[in-house]
């Protein structure tokens, strides 16, 4: 078979915590589409539509990162390579720049003495971010991961090393309402899905384009015009798809539990409580929900 390789190193900072980004690939136990082995992550997904495994593997200082694209169409395009490793890695997220002023903050302070240098880990595209977000709605996420595999099983796309890999939009516009409810998704779901994966087949909704420097209020205007899809999906999507950080996660559950245990209360904290509370941080908010997430006390 015919493959093109491409490999680069990117240097990462000397607090970078490359646990996280493989506990975050290690979400599913049953490894269908996520490799953790050690320091190393083999991810498959769709490269200009071909099967391609993305590989990270952690040095002291480096990540050396090797994407496997199956097939004839040439050589990956190495910045755009590179762009879209520096994003699933978080790189560009100033974390320092957020750290430096909110360390001695009454509250938020000890969420980041507990996890200094915490950075969200993205997914590998856009596109998979909101297909996530729309799977993991109200469920939990265990029963959100099992659909997703058994999603990514039905659309039978697998690479030449083993792994299956998560589809692109023109596979997942192909795949009916009947395959959709058969991989576990709701009625709703599988009908929210085929219409982003539509429009970002079509162009309507370019989210790859979108994805180094994203136009947040187009974007969230864009998608909320979608049957299905909420503020939590968007604001969701945002982090997991691009790494805005300012989005308002005030309606996720996990984070109004956790703001509960950090604020001592007995009573448990409304969504609108819990978004005046993020507020403060803004433009901040999401990677404040990620430290709530990050955070047991």
């Amino acid at each position: 078979m015919k493959q093109a390789r491409l490999a680069f190193r990117l240097a990462l900072p000397a607090a970078y915590r490359a646990a996280d980004f493989l506990a975050f690939h290690r979400r599913d136990a049953a490894a269908l589409a996520e490799r953790v082995d050690g320091n190393a992550v083999q991810k498959g997904m769709v490269w200009a539509g071909r099967p391609a495994c993305i590989g990270v593997r952690f040095g002291a200082r480096h990540a050396a990162v090797e994407l496997v694209v199956d097939g004839a169409g040439g050589l990956p395009e190495p910045d755009a390579a590179r762009r879209m490793a520096r994003r699933m890695l978080g790189l560009p997220q100033a974390v320092d720049d957020f750290e430096a002023r909110y360390r001695a903050h009454p509250e938020l302070g000890p969420l980041i003495a507990a996890n200094p240098g915490l950075r969200v880990p993205l997914l590998a595209t856009p596109f998979e971010a909101i297909v996530w977000a729309v799977t993991g709605q109200q469920i939990s996420v265990a029963a959100a991961t099992a659909v997703r595999r058994r999603l990514i099983e039905a659309a039978g796309i697998r690479h030449s090393d083993g792994l299956l890999c998560h589809p692109d939009p023109a596979r997942l516009a192909r795949m009916g309402d009947a395959q959709l409810r058969a991989a576990g998704l709701s009625q709703a779901k599988a009908a929210t899905v085929t219409l982003l994966s539509h429009g970002a087949a079509d162009g309507t909704l370019p989210f790859e384009a979108w994805a180094d420097a994203p136009p947040v209020a187009e974007i969230r205007a864009r998608l909320a015009t979608i049957r299905g899809i909420g503020q939590w999906t968007i604001e969701y999507a945002l982090l997991r798809g691009f790494g805005h950080l300012d989005g308002s996660l005030h309606g996720d559950v996990a984070v109004r539990r956790k703001l509960q245990l950090l604020l001592g209360r007995e009573e448990k904290i409304s969504a609108t409580e819990t978004g005046r509370w993020l507020a403060q941080f803004t433009p901040w908010r999401a990677l404040v929900a990620a430290h709530l997430w990050a955070w047991h006390p």
